[in-house]
This record gives C-alpha cells, sequence and structure tokens, in this order.
C-alpha cells in the first residue's frame, strides 16, 4: 500500500522576520558576511590538503579575493548605514561541514584534489547564486554604490568557479583516473 503523504503546511514566521524587501536584503548581507568569514578560516585547511601546485595557487588567491570580498560587504554594510554584522549562514555552514569530510574521505593526491575542487565549485554556485541576488535587490532598492560592489565579488566569484573547472579538467580529473 502506498504511502500517503503528509499535507503540505503553512509555516508561521519568527517574530523577527523580515516584512519588507530591505530587511530581506541586510539578512542576505549578514548570511554573507558570516559565510566569507566562515571561509576564510576553511580555504587554509583546502590549501594545506591539496597537492596541485595550481589548486593551492588558486586557493591562495582566492583567500586574498575573499578577504576583499568581506571588505566589500562592510562597506556595503556602511552604504545602508548599518553596521557590518554577521548571521549563521546554514548553507555556507553546510557546505564548509561537507568539504571537510571530503577530506577524510580521500586519501591525499590527485583524487582528494578532485574533491576539493568538487567542494570548492559548490561553495561557489551558492556564492554566485547568493550574490546575483544581492546585487538584483540592491539595485531595485535603489543601491547603485552596493550593486557595483556586489557585482565586482560576484564576477569574481564566476572567475573563481571557472579557474577551478579548468585545473579540474586539465590536470586534476587527469591524473584521478
Amino acid at each position: 500500500m502506498p504511502q500517503r503523504k503528509a499535507p503540505a503546511k503553512k509555516i508561521a514566521a519568527k517574530k523577527d522576520a523580515a516584512q519588507e524587501l530591505l530587511e530581506f536584503f541586510e539578512d542576505g548581507l549578514k548570511d554573507m558576511y558570516w559565510a566569507e568569514k566562515a571561509l576564510l578560516k576553511a580555504l587554509p585547511l583546502m590549501k594545506v590538503n591539496a597537492s596541485s601546485a595550481k589548486l593551492k595557487t588558486a586557493i591562495d588567491d582566492h583567500i586574498a579575493e575573499t578577504q576583499q570580498h568581506v571588505t566589500r560587504l562592510e562597506e556595503v554594510f556602511a552604504i545602508l548605514g548599518k553596521k557590518a554584522k554577521a548571521e549563521k549562514c546554514d548553507a555556507m555552514d553546510g557546505l564548509l561541514k561537507e568539504g571537510k569530510s571530503i577530506l577524510k574521505e580521500t586519501e591525499p593526491g590527485a583524487v582528494r584534489d578532485a574533491g576539493i575542487i568538487a567542494a570548492s565549485q559548490k561553495v561557489e554556485h551558492y556564492e554566485i547564486a547568493t550574490y546575483g541576488t544581492l546585487a538584483t535587490y540592491a539595485s531595485q532598492l535603489g543601491h547603485k554604490d552596493a550593486v557595483s560592489l556586489l557585482k565586482s565579488t560576484l564576477q569574481e566569484e564566476k572567475n573563481c568557479d571557472k579557474l577551478l573547472s579548468k585545473i579540474a579538467v586539465s590536470e586534476v580529473n587527469i591524473k584521478a583516473k
């Protein structure tokens, strides 16, 4: 006998739930501020566990970019007249935990490098989606300076994703066979 699914239910909003796009935008900024800071702590672990020189260099470069992303987010908060504040980003937390588990599940070498790239690209794709959304919100809210900052970060995230793909297909995945 097929199992019946429970009917979907509406979820009640928290007391401090966003009621306007500006509030939702600010919540997204807080998430990304936490996410970028958490990434700064996680990237050195990925670098030390990578074996490919190109991958290590890409991680080093992304650490420097991520520091700039934190600074840009602080600038966006300032544009809004707010103090930069981080709130735990459950999505990034999960992605970083998955990346750490990949290290445990792979032997050092090319296969681990492939795992590091896969985990890193999941992070990049999350960041690309989020920065694209935040830039759209900033535009709709009339914060042109914030749009520019968020789009700069968005482009860097896209570039990092492309670089990781290039390293994977030109070197790491070939060696991991």
